[in-house]
């Protein structure tokens, strides 16, 4: 268990006045399942970007801790491929039997990892790649739209199987996927991020509440003047 502590993150596109994040600070613990909840847009993206290093930024992120992010990127020679035969050029020094054991607990054979990647359903290809992710230990995971193109059945066994984990960063629009797995959020404003306790539902009530509470106030300012 670590920390990850952000201080003062400002970041913008080259060639754009606009900041992205502007003085952002929070704080989270690497043992939390975290849902990232807020506008639609670049924003989320980007936050999981500058977790992984992938643009220069102002201010500091401090994390002792290796990330990993889902979904992996499929080549189209992958494609061709059994999942057996790349799955370490996916995450290195991958191990099949922590695969097969995650992919146990997604209620799925090991026989999926023997077929040809492109013959796969979407919801076995999102389970090998689930499987792939938590087979590493103490990495920090951001998960990005796990139940995308899946159907009720698949949506339902990612959901259980992420209850039963921690240590994630999960981006989802499936309000019902939030609620099931997540004990934290991080709430993407419209420059900066706040950390909440609770589940999407909880963070949903207390947004109504204080929108609500901001029309009640403004509505009497406004019969004052």
């Amino acid at each position: 268990m670590s920390q990850i502590r952000v201080n003062n993150l400002s970041f913008y596109y080259e060639g754009s006045f606009d900041y992205i994040f502007e003085n952002v600070s929070f704080s989270i613990d690497t043992n939390w399942k975290l849902g990232f909840i807020g506008r639609n847009g670049k924003g989320k993206t980007t936050f999981l970007n500058l977790l992984l290093g992938k643009y220069s930024y102002e201010g500091v992120i401090d994390a002792h801790t290796a990330f990993d992010y889902f979904p992996y990127q499929i080549t189209e020679d992958q494609m061709l491929l059994s999942a057996a035969e790349f799955i370490e050029d996916l995450k290195p020094l991958c191990e099949t039997w922590r695969v097969i054991r995650e992919l146990s607990d997604l209620e799925e054979s090991a026989e999926i990892l023997y077929r040809p990647y492109n013959t796969l359903s979407p919801g076995e290809r999102t389970k090998i790649l689930l499987a792939v992710l938590f087979s590493g230990e103490n990495d920090f995971l951001l998960i990005d739209e796990p139940t995308n193109h899946l159907d009720q059945t698949a949506r339902d066994c990612v959901k259980t199987y992420l209850a039963s984990k921690k240590g994630f960063l999960l981006v989802s629009h499936d309000r019902d996927l939030l609620d099931a797995c997540i004990d934290h959020v991080l709430v993407l404003n419209r420059r900066t991020i706040e950390v909440q306790s609770g589940n999407f539902s909880s963070w949903w009530e207390n947004k109504q509440k204080k929108d609500q509470f901001a029309i009640t106030e403004n509505e009497k300012h406004r019969r004052e003047i």
